[in-house]
């Protein structure tokens, strides 16, 4: 028997098969080879094969020179953006039609300097070193008031659209809010506007209630897996305290995000063998009004909850969610935060 559930953040249905649940074992398995660190581009010794660098983190030698070696995290122009930062918007109508210049910008986290180490592998302060340069660019993008929104991404693995294996995650800023950020937005006011709280708080109390779903936490942050995940083994990090701004979070936030975000990583891993994955944070437009407010002192986005979404590539999109966007999950989501739970994670420090 499945269930119909609803995702209260967007109003997304899903399939969700709770008796005949899969388990870990049943979903296909990926081989991640390591091809290419004879080539790669993104390793040490090898600066001049990319863009000059934006920022870096610099541990050894202590002020080494920028694009030379010596660094822990490096941020570099996508050398094939899909977006270019140069030029003017210049909006337009052809007919019915609505186009602009490709406007925007696209910056590639090579996130350590270790070819063969990924986010599951690095330590609490290499993984808060990554964090605070995701925070860094977020609040640099901001600043040009060309853009609407802005995307921090990780594509792992083939499957989920990784060309370049050398661990390393992205930022795209857009001159406009896409469509399914749009959506998040109108569902999370509709739901403040009734009820005069947070969505995604609510669903916290009821997270930690009812606790099947729940993976890890700690001080700051929670990981569990969504009452209507649309894939299985989908995890979603949120902060435990009401927040609409990932760029203000302090020392002590970021290292609980990396702390909780390399365990998660590491739990998935262990659990479902190095699956490919992509995951985003999920973060308010910018440049669009008046400061972004906590939810006490108001804002445009005052009922916006920032998080993390996770996704595994467990399984290959098919006829029924491209034709209908109800998305079919063989796995329950408390059997899979069971799951991941469970798995053997060690300890980083």
């Amino acid at each position: 028997m499945a269930e119909l559930r609803r995702n209260p953040i967007n109003g997304q249905w899903v399939i969700v098969h709770v008796e005949d649940s899969w388990g870990p074992e049943q979903y296909e398995r990926e081989n991640h080879v390591i091809r290419f660190k004879a080539t790669c581009q993104f390793c040490p010794g090898k600066e001049f094969l990319t863009p000059p660098e934006i920022e870096a983190v610099r541990r050894s030698p202590p002020g080494s020179a920028a694009n030379s070696p010596g660094w822990q995290v490096r941020i570099i122009p996508n050398k094939f953006p899909a977006l270019r930062i140069e030029g003017n918007l210049d909006l337009r109508h052809d007919g019915m039609y609505t186009l602009s210049n490709g406007i925007g910008a696209h910056e590639v986290f090579i996130e350590t300097p270790a070819h063969e180490r990924n986010l599951a592998d690095l330590n609490d302060e290499e993984m808060f070193h990554v964090i605070d340069k995701y925070q860094s660019r977020l609040n640099d993008l901001t600043k040009d008031r060309r853009f609407k929104y802005v995307l921090i991404f990780k594509n792992y693995g083939e499957s989920a659209g990784t060309t370049v294996e050398h661990p390393h995650s992205q930022i795209i800023a857009l001159p406009m809010v896409p469509q399914y950020v749009a959506q998040e937005l109108e569902g999370t006011r509709a739901y403040y506007d009734r009820y005069q709280r947070c969505v995604c708080c609510d669903m916290i109390a009821q997270e930690y209630r009812d606790g099947a779903r729940v993976i890890t936490d700690n001080a700051r942050f929670l990981a569990f897996c969504p009452f209507a995940s649309g894939y299985p083994f989908e995890c979603c990090i949120i902060p435990r305290e009401h927040s609409c701004r990932f760029d203000t979070m302090n020392d002590g936030e970021k290292h609980a995000l990396g702390n909780i975000l390399r365990e998660t990583m590491a739990r998935i891993k262990g659990c479902l063998g190095d699956p490919s994955y992509n995951f985003y944070i999920h973060v308010a437009p910018v440049n669009d009004g008046p400061p972004m407010a906590s939810l006490a002192n108001g804002g445009p986005h005052e009922h916006f909850h920032w998080h993390i979404e996770i996704v595994p590539k467990l399984m290959r999109t098919v006829g029924l969610e491209r034709g209908t966007g109800f998305f079919s999950v063989p796995t329950d989501p408390g059997h899979a935060a069971r799951y991941l739970r469970e798995a053997a994670v060690a300890a980083r420090r």
